[in-house]
């Protein structure tokens, strides 16, 4: 059984809550749609590159990510690029930007 959800707009206001106490700098750069966008996360980590992880479901049903730029880390600019061409597709994307160098996340991150 698949357990209900959180609304896309709550559970990004929880994890920039969790990000401030964490002290783990995070921004939302493009708001979606607040019910039921999708989300994509770029974790930002500065010299040592960027991750862009796209929101999916794990095989359990519940929120799980993948590496929408590749098993590597790629410049700020394909980061940029890649979640550019992702939004002309959804217009109800959310995009998340994490900043920092240790590659933290503020929310439970399953990444298949």
């Amino acid at each position: 059984m698949i357990e209900p959800r959180l609304k896309t707009e709550i559970w990004i206001k929880a994890a920039v809550r969790r990000g401030a106490v964490e002290n783990i700098p995070i921004v939302v750069v493009k708001k979606g749609d607040p019910d039921g966008g999708a989300v994509l996360v770029k974790l930002n980590r500065f010299e040592h590159g960027c991750i862009v992880l796209a929101q999916t479901q794990g095989p359990d049903g519940g929120r799980a990510w993948h590496r929408g730029t590749g098993p590597g880390t790629v410049d700020e600019a394909a980061a940029d690029a890649y979640i550019a061409r992702n939004r002309k597709i959804d217009p109800d994307l959310w995009v998340v930007e994490v900043e920092d160098r240790e590659g933290r996340l503020p929310f439970e991150a399953k990444i298949l």
